[in-house]
């Protein structure tokens, strides 16, 4: 992707607002906007993305529910977004970890060795993935929250607040 393109957020509340100044922090976007279908800030409705494709080709979804967050990402891919990562400088993905896309990545995350993440998942905030665990399509990992070493979190999952996830996947 090159430097200084516009981006679409999806969802102008609390998260979008997170979403942006990392956006924003990146230096990528030359223009961020939202679309929204209860905030007066946004450019337009959600059900009207397709008409934002041409100056925003791309985008992420800052919507917490992983069902909608799910049904948004097929939708925008459908219509032809490219659906972005992301990440904060301040975040150490392991370079041996694969990372789905329409991702977001918030300070002081840790990915390790072997791990996948998959698309459209929020990291909040200090979360850490041990190695070789996989944290499914469109989970969230809130302030503090760990996914065990092996572990495999199952897609729409929300792992809470400092609390730890140790299902561990088959060996």
């Amino acid at each position: 992707m090159a430097n200084y393109v516009n981006l679409l957020i999806i969802g102008a509340g609390g998260y979008g607002q997170v979403v942006k100044e990392l956006a924003e922090d990146s230096g990528k976007y030359n223009r961020i906007e939202f679309l929204d279908d209860n905030n007066s800030s946004a450019i337009g409705k959600i059900a009207d993305s397709k008409n934002f494709l041409r100056d925003f080709p791309y985008a992420v979804i800052a919507i917490g529910n992983p069902a909608v967050r799910e049904k948004l990402f097929i939708e925008l891919e459908t219509v032809g977004f490219q659906l972005v990562n992301i990440m904060s400088a301040q975040s150490k993905i392991s370079s041996s970890a694969k990372l789905g896309k329409g991702c977001v990545i918030e300070p002081n995350i840790t990915v390790c060795a072997n791990s996948v993440i998959g698309n459209g998942v929020i990291l909040c905030a200090g979360s850490v993935v041990g190695h070789n665990a996989t944290v499914r399509d469109y989970c969230q990992i809130d302030y503090n929250g760990v996914v065990a070493v092996g572990a495999e979190l199952p897609a729409g999952t929300k792992v809470a607040a400092g609390s730890v996830y140790k299902n561990q996947a088959k060996q």
